[in-house]
This record gives C-alpha cells, structure tokens and sequence, in this order.
C-alpha cells in the first residue's frame, strides 16, 4: 500500500539525515520526523494512499509549520480541525529558546499553510475532495535555525553540507514519486521544483512550479491562491468550481 510505502520511505530518510551536521551560523536543527513522527505517520497513513494525483512539494519545514505537526505546511488549525489529525508530538533533543515545540498547542499561525491548506479547503470543500486529486509533500525534512532563531532554508547552506543532505532527499523525493505514480509533480517555488527535476530525472512525469505562498514574498502576498490556480491550469491541471 502506498501509504505504507512512504512510511518506510520518510523512516529511512529520518535515519539518513540524523547523522548529518551543520555549522554555524546554524545552531540548531530539528528533525520532525523524530520528534513528530506520531503525526507525520498518521498524515502519511490517513492521505497518502491514491495513484494519479498531482503532488505538491515543499521545500522543507518552517518553524511554525511542520515543525509543530509533523505535516507539510502544517499550520495548527488546518492539520487539527480540518485534516482531523491527532498525535503525540515531543520535543526537539536540542530546542532554540525562542523556537519551543508545542505541538498542536501551538498558538502561531504559519501563513503558508494557512494560504495552502486554506486554498484546499475553499476549492475542494473537503479534505476527502482535495486529497483526491493533490498530496503534499516537503523536500526536505529538517529545519536550521540561526542563534537569533531565523530560519535559514536548505538553499543557503554550504556546498559541502548540501551534498549529503541532497543526496538523501533526492532519493526519497524519488522513490516516493515512484510509490505515489502521480499524473504530475509540482514545486512550490523554485527550489522544489529544481530539486523535483534533478531527483525524477528519467520517470517521464510532468513537473512545474507554482507559486510559494510565503508571506516574504511579495507576490504571494497579491493574491497567492488565484495565481497559484492560474499557475495549474496554464500547466494542464483542471480544478474543480469556477474560474
């Protein structure tokens, strides 16, 4: 089954990045997939099963996204009252101090999950509706924080720790891709989708971008869902309701 598949997938490639270290200015790294795998699990269980949809992924977890629910872009609200996820999360063996893990308690909106998941929500109705036709995936599953507790993205790492790192999110990006047979894949934002062309390289599945709907973007902050949609359908994705 698909959804056992990328439990075993996201397993392994927990094991392959726990080993990997980074220097300064990163601080301190956190896992989820350790930390929140009660979560992540039930994400992959519950919505991972289903071939020929379109897939979506991120770059990697933001410090209040994933990092508390274990779910791509995962906004609290949207993985606990929509998604109707539950499950244990702990906390990172090594914690920023202005970064505490909360899990579902976590008070923060992340208004890229919230611009995702909410454009979900708005077009198809329900969970069952969106899950259907798209599944969201992160590229990467470690978050790196500065001493000021900036988030600092893996594009922006040092060559020498990219290599590794890569390496082992390319291969899981891949053998997901293969597990899930999707019609399409789409990165949100640039870097997805680079990473997205380098790992499928030779599967001879569509791949695109969309838009990332991050509020440091100033694009994404004049409308991200209609130009996101745009973005689909100018790429051959049909989406359900008005145009």
């Amino acid at each position: 089954m698909t959804g056992e598949a990328l439990t075993s997938i996201a397993r392994q490639l927990s094991a392959e990045v726990a080993p990997l270290v980074f220097g300064p200015p990163v601080t301190h790294v956190y896992n989820p997939l350790e930390y929140a795998w009660d979560l992540h699990r039930s994400y992959l269980a519950k919505w991972g099963e289903g071939a020929g949809r379109v897939i979506l992924v991120g770059m990697n977890p933001g410090p209040f996204g994933m990092s508390q629910t274990g779910v791509p872009f995962g906004d609290v609200p949207m993985v606990r009252d929509w998604m109707k996820l539950q499950g244990q999360v702990e906390r990172p063996p090594s914690e920023h101090p202005k970064r505490p893990v909360l899990g579902l308690e976590f008070p923060r909106s992340e208004v890229s999950g919230t611009r995702l998941w909410g454009w979900a929500r708005d077009r198809f109705g329900t969970t069952e509706g969106f899950f259907a036709r798209f599944f969201v995936l992160n590229y990467c599953p470690l978050v790196f924080l500065e001493a000021s507790g900036r988030n600092r993205t893996p594009d922006k790492l040092p060559a020498a720790e990219r290599r590794p790192l890569f390496a082992a999110c390319d291969h899981a990006l891949r053998r997901s891709v293969e597990a899930l047979r999707p019609r399409a894949v789409f990165g949100v934002g640039r870097f997805a989708e680079g990473r997205a062309q380098q790992a499928l390289d030779g599967l001879e599945i569509p791949i695109g971008t969309i838009l990332h709907p991050s509020p440091a973007s100033p694009l994404a902050n004049r409308g991200w869902a209609e130009q996101a949609e745009k973005q689909l359908r100018q790429q051959g994705i049909d989406l359900p309701g008005p145009e």
